[in-house]
């Protein structure tokens, strides 16, 4: 398997993503111990969900960038697409 290689821009990117995601998983942990109701604290829920789940895809399309360049690179003309298919429905 290849290694991610995140350029600057992308890594910081993705580090604000997830720390906003894992804010926001404080904030859903402070709504239960204050009683909130179900309905907010499913919907922040959800918007954790989404924001690792991009965070998730962001790696994966990167990662098969990369797979494509380095494979090309060596003149193989096959790339892992079994594997990819894997990690992108890890993520479905």
């Amino acid at each position: 398997m290849t290694t991610v290689h995140l350029t600057p821009e992308e890594l910081t990117k993705l580090a604000n993503r997830l720390r906003r995601a894992q804010g926001q998983i404080g904030g859903v942990l402070r709504m239960i111990e204050e009683g909130r109701e179900c309905q907010d604290i499913v919907m922040q829920l959800a918007a954790v969900r989404r924001a690792v789940d991009r965070a998730g895809f962001s790696i994966i399309a990167t990662g098969l960038k990369q797979c494509v360049a380095e494979a090309h690179e060596r003149g193989d003309s096959e790339v892992d697409t079994a594997l990819m298919e894997k990690l992108f429905i890890s993520l479905a």
